[in-house]
């Protein structure tokens, strides 16, 4: 197996610059994971295009054997300048980008809609909520944080390769194309809005959650374009929750729709 002893590599330079640029991923349709769990997880639902592994990691973790035709080994420095961590585990991949799902609009029945979330952290842990909750997709509108970025990656654990993910330029057009064929669009809000559990879960039609960032919050073209704006009922004690804990709490109450 061929081994990579040089930082200034042709293939390593490359990788580096998928892991960095939004532009490099969506030019290419490839995206950079690192981490032995992490890509063993999204390659049962993503193509690997290359696996980049120092022969330590490989001893580790027996089950990279089965990638061993796109994996190419690199020396311990190599591997250093390939993690986006401070802590290297040794194992980094290409891996190519899922076809955008276009069906989402037309016939997914529980969908979770992001506009302006751009924490990657909130974005990921939304993503791993939405799969752990059964919903079919997740649409992504303008401002968010990319779901094959390498920070987003980390914190859905994966779920962006599972879960389809579509990115769309126009929310509000999108949610009423929803509401177009009896899709209930539910904004999370706090101002004019209804206690969640006044709602109630029967929505023959499907829902869609509709959540924006903790900061800003939702556009009001994309509250005016949902049926409803709902809040989760807390205590004075705090003024509000961050999206990642909010949208998850939103997909658990209408996990059964």
């Amino acid at each position: 197996m061929e081994t990579i002893t040089s930082r200034d590599n042709a293939k390593i330079k490359y990788a580096c610059a998928v892991r960095d640029s939004e532009k490099q991923r969506a030019a290419d349709g490839v995206f950079f994971a690192e981490g032995p769990k992490l890509i063993l997880e999204l390659c049962k639902s993503c193509t690997p295009a290359a696996v980049y592994t120092t022969e330590a990691a490989l001893a580790r973790t027996p089950a990279l054997a089965a990638l061993q035709s796109v994996t190419t080994l690199v020396a311990p420095h190599v591997a250093e300048k390939l993690a986006g961590t401070k802590s290297s585990q040794g194992v980094f991949a290409l891996l190519q980008t899922p076809a955008p799902p276009t069906h989402l609009l037309h016939s997914a029945r529980r969908l979770l809609a992001l506009e302006g979330v751009q924490d990657p952290g909130n974005v990921g842990t939304l993503l791993r909520s939405a799969a752990a909750f059964g919903f079919d997709g997740v649409l992504l509108g303008p401002g968010c944080a990319a779901p094959f970025a390498p920070k987003t990656l980390r914190a859905s654990m994966g779920a962006a390769g599972r879960l389809p993910v579509l990115v769309v330029s126009d929310l509000p057009a999108a949610l009423t194309a929803l509401r177009g064929r009896g899709v209930t669009c539910l904004a999370a809000a706090l101002y004019h809005s209804r206690p969640l559990d006044e709602v109630g879960t029967d929505f023959p039609g499907g829902v869609c959650l509709v959540i924006g960032s903790e900061g800003q919050g939702l556009t009001d073209a994309a509250v005016a374009a949902c049926d409803a704006a709902v809040r989760i009922p807390m205590t004075d004690l705090v003024e509000s929750l961050n999206a990642g804990v909010a949208g998850s709490v939103l997909l658990w109450q209408f996990r059964g729709v």
